[in-house]
């Protein structure tokens, strides 16, 4: 990976990527990435998790991936909606929770609802499971289609977190590299 060039952005969704999570080991792999932490990953509050995202994106001083997983794929998207950075180039949005669904999502997550829908400013990837519990394929490939972002289908991967074990996630970091190649 070119990490000379592009740093990485991790952000966690609810909970908070543990130490068997691909974005934890991502972040062990890459020394060019940083992580957005959050005061509480169990209770997340939208504008709380506004401000530290903003925080880390103002602290940015080189080409930087956006790599959100979950409830932080929404964050993403509310933060995209009233504030830009050139140093972002793109973003690789995984396993998006879909918090407009009660069906998908816990009640907690509700005040990052409505997901927004809007085009994003920068080349972004959506990858999804085809056995999300947080969402399904059908609205994942929706909201990659609003978002004019491509769409990638990983197959039986769950939700793409600590229990999919992954580890560094080889096939994602294929995919980053594509979403790299995208922003030059």
């Amino acid at each position: 990976m070119e990490q000379e060039e592009t740093k990485l952005l991790i952000i966690p969704g609810l909970g908070g990527s543990g130490a068997d999570h691909w974005q934890s080991f991502w972040l062990q792999k890459f020394n060019a990435s940083e992580r957005v932490n959050q005061e509480n990953w169990k209770e997340p509050k939208l504008k709380d998790w506004l401000t530290n995202l903003n925080e880390a994106i103002l602290r940015l001083d080189c080409p930087t991936i956006l790599v959100a997983h979950s409830l932080a794929v929404s964050l993403v998207l509310h933060w995209v909606n009233t504030h830009t950075n050139p140093n972002i180039k793109g973003a690789l949005l995984v396993a998006p929770a879909d918090v407009d669904d009660p069906m998908h999502t816990p009640e907690i997550v509700r005040g990052f609802a409505p997901m927004p829908t809007s085009k994003l400013p920068f080349p972004s990837i959506v990858v999804a499971s085809e056995n999300d519990d947080f969402v399904s394929l059908e609205r994942a490939k929706y909201f990659a289609e609003q978002w004019h972002s491509d769409f990638k289908n990983i197959g039986l991967k769950g939700h793409i977190n600590s229990d999919s074990k992954l580890e560094f996630w080889e096939e994602g970091q294929v995919i980053l590299e594509q979403l790299i190649k995208m922003t030059k």
